[in-house]
Protein backbone atom coordinates (compact mmCIF):
# COMPACT_ATOMS: atom_id res chain seq x y z
CA UNK A 1 0.00 0.00 0.00
CA UNK A 2 1.32 3.58 -0.92
CA UNK A 3 1.23 5.51 2.54
CA UNK A 4 2.72 9.08 3.02
CA UNK A 5 5.25 9.16 0.40
CA UNK A 6 6.49 5.55 0.38
CA UNK A 7 5.33 1.62 0.09
CA UNK A 8 4.66 -0.12 2.98
CA UNK A 9 3.90 -4.61 2.49
CA UNK A 10 0.56 -5.43 4.30
CA UNK A 11 -0.73 -8.86 5.28
CA UNK A 12 -4.08 -9.24 6.28
CA UNK A 13 -5.31 -12.38 8.35
CA UNK A 14 -8.76 -13.79 9.07
CA UNK A 15 -12.13 -12.83 8.21
CA UNK A 16 -13.20 -9.28 6.80
CA UNK A 17 -15.84 -8.38 8.95
CA UNK A 18 -13.81 -9.59 12.02
CA UNK A 19 -13.06 -7.22 14.83
CA UNK A 20 -9.76 -5.21 13.37
CA UNK A 21 -6.07 -5.35 15.37
CA UNK A 22 -3.16 -4.10 14.00
CA UNK A 23 0.44 -6.39 15.06
CA UNK A 24 3.56 -3.93 14.96
CA UNK A 25 6.71 -5.60 14.49
CA UNK A 26 10.06 -5.11 16.91
CA UNK A 27 13.07 -3.08 16.16
CA UNK A 28 15.00 -5.37 13.70
CA UNK A 29 11.61 -7.39 12.87
CA UNK A 30 8.74 -7.76 10.15
CA UNK A 31 5.89 -9.05 9.47
CA UNK A 32 6.80 -12.74 9.37
CA UNK A 33 7.55 -12.24 13.32
CA UNK A 34 3.54 -12.79 13.88
CA UNK A 35 3.17 -16.34 12.12
CA UNK A 36 2.45 -17.89 15.35
CA UNK A 37 -0.47 -14.82 16.41
CA UNK A 38 -2.09 -14.51 12.55
CA UNK A 39 -3.32 -18.46 13.30
CA UNK A 40 -4.11 -17.70 16.56
CA UNK A 41 -6.40 -14.77 16.15
CA UNK A 42 -7.59 -15.33 12.76
CA UNK A 43 -8.83 -18.80 14.27
CA UNK A 44 -10.72 -17.04 17.18
CA UNK A 45 -12.37 -14.69 14.35
CA UNK A 46 -10.02 -11.26 14.51
CA UNK A 47 -9.17 -9.97 11.29
CA UNK A 48 -5.30 -9.63 11.86
CA UNK A 49 -3.74 -6.71 10.19
CA UNK A 50 0.41 -6.73 10.31
CA UNK A 51 2.86 -4.71 8.34
CA UNK A 52 6.78 -4.26 7.47
CA UNK A 53 7.14 -0.89 9.10
CA UNK A 54 8.96 1.48 6.91
CA UNK A 55 12.40 0.81 6.19
CA UNK A 56 11.56 -2.95 7.32
CA UNK A 57 11.24 -6.21 5.26
CA UNK A 58 9.35 -6.05 1.95
CA UNK A 59 8.43 -2.22 2.67
CA UNK A 60 10.45 0.35 0.83
CA UNK A 61 14.05 1.39 2.00
CA UNK A 62 14.96 3.76 4.97
CA UNK A 63 17.89 5.49 5.54
CA UNK A 64 17.13 6.75 8.94
CA UNK A 65 14.62 6.20 11.93
CA UNK A 66 13.16 8.92 13.80
CA UNK A 67 14.10 6.98 17.05
CA UNK A 68 13.34 7.68 19.99
CA UNK A 69 10.08 9.75 19.28
CA UNK A 70 8.94 7.50 15.78
CA UNK A 71 7.24 10.24 14.46
CA UNK A 72 6.90 9.22 10.98
CA UNK A 73 6.28 5.17 12.06
CA UNK A 74 2.73 7.05 14.22
CA UNK A 75 1.68 9.01 11.18
CA UNK A 76 2.04 6.07 9.14
CA UNK A 77 -0.12 4.17 11.32
CA UNK A 78 -2.78 6.69 11.20
CA UNK A 79 -2.50 6.94 7.74
CA UNK A 80 -3.06 2.69 7.02
CA UNK A 81 -5.89 2.94 9.24
CA UNK A 82 -7.47 5.65 7.00
CA UNK A 83 -6.46 3.61 3.85
CA UNK A 84 -8.20 0.39 5.09
CA UNK A 85 -11.13 2.74 6.15
CA UNK A 86 -10.94 1.48 9.83
CA UNK A 87 -11.69 4.10 12.72
CA UNK A 88 -10.77 2.16 15.70
CA UNK A 89 -8.41 -0.84 16.16
CA UNK A 90 -6.36 -3.10 18.95
CA UNK A 91 -3.33 -2.77 19.29
CA UNK A 92 -0.43 -4.76 19.53
CA UNK A 93 3.24 -4.25 19.67
CA UNK A 94 6.29 -6.07 20.66
CA UNK A 95 9.25 -3.72 21.35
CA UNK A 96 9.62 -0.80 19.41
CA UNK A 97 6.59 -1.61 17.79
CA UNK A 98 4.67 -1.60 21.75
CA UNK A 99 6.66 2.13 21.83
CA UNK A 100 4.76 3.04 18.66
CA UNK A 101 1.75 1.89 20.22
CA UNK A 102 1.87 3.47 23.32
CA UNK A 103 2.51 6.84 21.63
CA UNK A 104 -0.28 6.49 19.03
CA UNK A 105 -2.47 5.39 21.74
CA UNK A 106 -1.58 8.79 23.74
CA UNK A 107 -1.82 11.22 20.63
CA UNK A 108 -4.99 9.46 18.66
CA UNK A 109 -7.34 8.12 21.81
CA UNK A 110 -9.94 8.21 20.17
CA UNK A 111 -8.88 4.99 16.83
CA UNK A 112 -7.66 2.83 19.73
CA UNK A 113 -10.01 0.13 21.81
CA UNK A 114 -7.29 -1.61 23.65
CA UNK A 115 -3.69 -2.20 23.70
CA UNK A 116 -1.05 -4.42 24.13
CA UNK A 117 2.56 -4.06 24.66
CA UNK A 118 5.54 -6.76 24.55
CA UNK A 119 8.61 -5.67 25.74
CA UNK A 120 8.00 -2.18 25.05
CA UNK A 121 10.48 0.83 25.68
CA UNK A 122 9.25 3.78 27.33
CA UNK A 123 13.14 4.95 28.39
CA UNK A 124 16.36 4.10 27.72
CA UNK A 125 17.98 2.33 30.90
CA UNK A 126 21.48 0.32 30.98
CA UNK A 127 20.40 -3.27 30.22
CA UNK A 128 18.74 -1.36 26.90
CA UNK A 129 22.33 -0.19 25.94
CA UNK A 130 24.32 -3.16 26.85
CA UNK A 131 21.18 -5.22 24.57
CA UNK A 132 21.30 -3.10 21.67
CA UNK A 133 25.78 -3.01 22.01
CA UNK A 134 25.35 -6.99 21.96
CA UNK A 135 23.46 -7.09 18.83
CA UNK A 136 26.42 -4.81 17.13
CA UNK A 137 28.78 -7.72 17.93
CA UNK A 138 26.54 -10.17 16.80
CA UNK A 139 25.86 -8.54 13.78
CA UNK A 140 29.39 -7.85 13.32
CA UNK A 141 30.76 -11.53 14.13
CA UNK A 142 27.97 -14.12 13.76
CA UNK A 143 27.39 -14.79 10.09
CA UNK A 144 24.08 -16.65 10.72
CA UNK A 145 22.60 -13.44 12.57
CA UNK A 146 23.83 -11.28 9.59
CA UNK A 147 21.79 -14.02 7.29
CA UNK A 148 18.93 -14.28 9.28
CA UNK A 149 18.66 -10.52 8.66
CA UNK A 150 19.35 -10.77 4.91
CA UNK A 151 16.38 -13.24 5.19
CA UNK A 152 14.00 -11.14 6.34
CA UNK A 153 15.29 -7.64 4.83
CA UNK A 154 16.62 -8.39 1.41
CA UNK A 155 19.18 -6.30 0.70
CA UNK A 156 18.75 -3.64 3.39
CA UNK A 157 19.60 -5.76 5.91
CA UNK A 158 22.59 -3.84 6.52
CA UNK A 159 21.02 -0.65 6.38
CA UNK A 160 18.72 -1.23 8.51
CA UNK A 161 20.62 -2.68 11.33
CA UNK A 162 22.90 0.40 11.03
CA UNK A 163 20.11 2.62 11.03
CA UNK A 164 18.02 1.02 13.87
CA UNK A 165 21.73 1.07 16.07
CA UNK A 166 22.49 4.64 15.35
CA UNK A 167 18.82 5.45 16.00
CA UNK A 168 18.86 4.06 19.45
CA UNK A 169 22.28 4.59 20.11
CA UNK A 170 22.54 8.56 19.71
CA UNK A 171 24.18 10.30 22.76
CA UNK A 172 20.44 12.75 22.68
CA UNK A 173 18.30 9.48 22.98
CA UNK A 174 20.13 8.29 26.23
CA UNK A 175 18.19 11.05 28.24
CA UNK A 176 14.81 10.03 26.57
CA UNK A 177 12.06 9.36 28.76
CA UNK A 178 8.08 9.17 27.55
CA UNK A 179 6.44 8.54 31.14
CA UNK A 180 4.53 11.60 30.18
CA UNK A 181 3.01 10.75 27.22
CA UNK A 182 1.33 7.75 29.14
CA UNK A 183 -0.71 10.16 31.26
CA UNK A 184 -2.90 10.67 28.10
CA UNK A 185 -3.71 7.11 27.44
CA UNK A 186 -7.00 6.37 27.83
CA UNK A 187 -7.87 2.86 26.63
CA UNK A 188 -7.06 -0.98 28.38
CA UNK A 189 -3.75 -1.84 28.29
CA UNK A 190 -2.07 -5.15 28.70
CA UNK A 191 1.68 -4.90 29.82
CA UNK A 192 3.52 -8.13 28.84
CA UNK A 193 7.46 -8.39 29.49
CA UNK A 194 9.39 -11.97 30.27
CA UNK A 195 11.07 -11.72 33.48
CA UNK A 196 14.38 -13.10 31.96
CA UNK A 197 14.55 -10.24 28.80
CA UNK A 198 17.72 -9.05 27.43
CA UNK A 199 17.13 -5.42 26.88
CA UNK A 200 14.88 -4.24 30.02
CA UNK A 201 14.52 -5.15 33.41
CA UNK A 202 11.05 -5.98 35.15
CA UNK A 203 11.00 -2.94 36.99
CA UNK A 204 11.18 -0.85 33.23
CA UNK A 205 7.43 -3.18 32.31
CA UNK A 206 6.04 -2.09 36.01
CA UNK A 207 6.98 1.82 35.64
CA UNK A 208 5.06 1.51 32.44
CA UNK A 209 1.93 -0.41 33.92
CA UNK A 210 2.31 2.35 37.20
CA UNK A 211 2.54 4.84 34.19
CA UNK A 212 -1.06 4.40 32.62
CA UNK A 213 -3.61 6.39 34.29
CA UNK A 214 -6.41 5.70 37.32
CA UNK A 215 -9.57 6.54 37.74
CA UNK A 216 -13.08 6.61 37.85
CA UNK A 217 -13.34 6.06 33.79
CA UNK A 218 -10.06 4.16 33.79
CA UNK A 219 -9.21 1.15 35.61
CA UNK A 220 -4.95 1.51 34.65
CA UNK A 221 -2.79 -1.42 33.40
CA UNK A 222 -2.87 -4.90 33.53
CA UNK A 223 1.08 -5.66 34.21
CA UNK A 224 1.55 -9.95 33.40
CA UNK A 225 5.62 -10.47 33.65
CA UNK A 226 6.35 -13.94 32.41
CA UNK A 227 8.43 -16.50 34.46
CA UNK A 228 11.48 -17.86 32.05
CA UNK A 229 10.10 -15.02 29.47
CA UNK A 230 12.81 -13.26 27.16
CA UNK A 231 12.67 -10.45 24.67
CA UNK A 232 11.12 -12.80 22.06
CA UNK A 233 8.17 -14.07 23.55
CA UNK A 234 5.88 -13.82 21.45
CA UNK A 235 8.17 -15.96 18.96
CA UNK A 236 9.42 -17.97 21.84
CA UNK A 237 6.21 -18.53 24.04
CA UNK A 238 3.46 -18.26 21.50
CA UNK A 239 1.19 -20.76 22.86
CA UNK A 240 1.12 -19.02 26.27
CA UNK A 241 1.45 -15.52 24.97
CA UNK A 242 -1.29 -16.03 22.12
CA UNK A 243 -4.07 -17.53 25.02
CA UNK A 244 -3.38 -14.13 27.19
CA UNK A 245 -3.66 -11.84 24.81
CA UNK A 246 -7.03 -13.40 23.20
CA UNK A 247 -8.29 -13.40 26.61
CA UNK A 248 -7.06 -9.93 26.67
CA UNK A 249 -8.36 -8.79 23.70
CA UNK A 250 -12.08 -10.73 23.85
CA UNK A 251 -12.22 -8.31 27.65
CA UNK A 252 -11.60 -5.42 25.96
CA UNK A 253 -12.62 -4.94 21.87
CA UNK A 254 -16.05 -3.93 22.92
CA UNK A 255 -14.50 -0.79 24.23
CA UNK A 256 -16.18 2.54 23.09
Amino acid sequence: LWINGHDLYVEEHGPQNGSPVILLHHGLGSTGAWKAQFEALSQAGWRAIAYDRWGYGRSAPRQQFAFPYLEEDIEDLEALLDVLNIKRAALVGHSDGGTIALYFAACRPQRVTCLATVAAHIYVEDTMEAGIQGLRQAYENDAGFRRALEKVHGDKASTVFYAWFNGWHRQENLNWDMRLALQQITCPVLVVQGVEDEHASPQHARHLAAGIPVDAQHAGAQLWLVEGGRHMLPQEQPQVFNARLLEFLEENHHVQ
